[in-house]
């Protein structure tokens, strides 16, 4: 279903069976992200959490790149106050506060502002050609869309600090080990395992899931007895649902459960 998208120049959306995806388009680029790029990703996201027919974004490049980083002639060009004007790491907060569940599809090379990008989404899913790094600090500069601070929650402060410091890459596998890849499979099996998640999240309360990851994202910088506090009363507000009913109900009644998002 593709009825009543904005069109992109840079992206292309459609939605099907409640997943909203949107793939990079800049194939010329490889992918790579321009003011533009970044401006119609940010437009994106909100366009698919204002629909009431996404329950799930997924989020990919074209062909064989998920993102090769931004575009450096554009980053060339940059002075110091544009930083404050069209901020990737903006657009990246907005991706990682998305009230819906953001699955990365990895499908090759995922570089700078690409990496980054993936480290903003709640699942990532790889090939096993993928590779992943942030060579920001081989321009002179570092990674400023989130990647100092996503990166190190992942993966640790030591390999962080070495995987930015170095600007090297890393394979597929060794994302795996790290933790940065959720699941690494066969090139042409990647759609379908990053589908096969997003349909399994699709049939959940689209509610608890937003409560869910409301109260997951505070957890890394949020103290015990505030983050209790916080999941004590996003339970209260899912106690008020048609979903909860629903859910409790079908349990008591031995079959699945059919919610509406209320």
């Amino acid at each position: 279903m593709t009825t009543n998208l904005k069109e992109y120049s840079n992206l292309r959306l459609s939605i099907e069976n409640f997943i909203g995806k949107i793939q990079i388009y800049r194939p010329e680029k490889r992918n790579a992200m321009d003011p533009q790029s970044w401006a119609e990703l940010d437009c994106a996201v909100a366009e698919l959490n204002d629909n009431d027919g996404v329950r799930v974004i997924v989020i990919t490049g074209h062909e064989k790149t998920f993102v090769a980083g931004a575009d450096i002639q554009w980053i060339h060009d940059r002075k110091p106050l544009d930083i404050y004007g069209l901020a990737v790491q903006d657009v990246l907060l907005n991706v990682y506060n998305s009230n819906k569940p953001v699955i990365a599809v990895i499908n090759g090379y995922a570089l700078g502002g690409g990496c980054e990008l993936a480290l903003a989404c709640d699942i990532r899913v790889g090939c096993e050609t993928a590779q992943l790094g942030q060579p920001e600090i081989n321009l002179g500069i570092l990674p400023a869309g989130g990647g100092t601070q996503h990166l190190t929650r992942i993966v640790g402060l030591a390999k962080a600090k070495e995987m930015i410091f170095t600007g090297d890459f890393i394979d597929a596998e060794e994302a795996h080990r790290l933790g940065l890849l959720n699941h690494v499979v066969p090139n042409d099996e990647l759609m379908d395992k990053a589908y096969e998640i997003a349909r399994k999240i699709a049939k959940k309360s689209p509610i608890a899931v937003q409560m869910v990851k409301i109260a997951l994202n505070q957890s890394p910088t949020t103290d015990l007895p505030s983050g209790l506090a916080l999941e004590k009363s996003l339970q209260a507000v899912l106690f008020s649902t048609k979903d909860k009913k629903e859910g409790t109900k079908a349990f008591l009644e031995k079959r699945k459960p059919i919610f509406k998002g209320e």
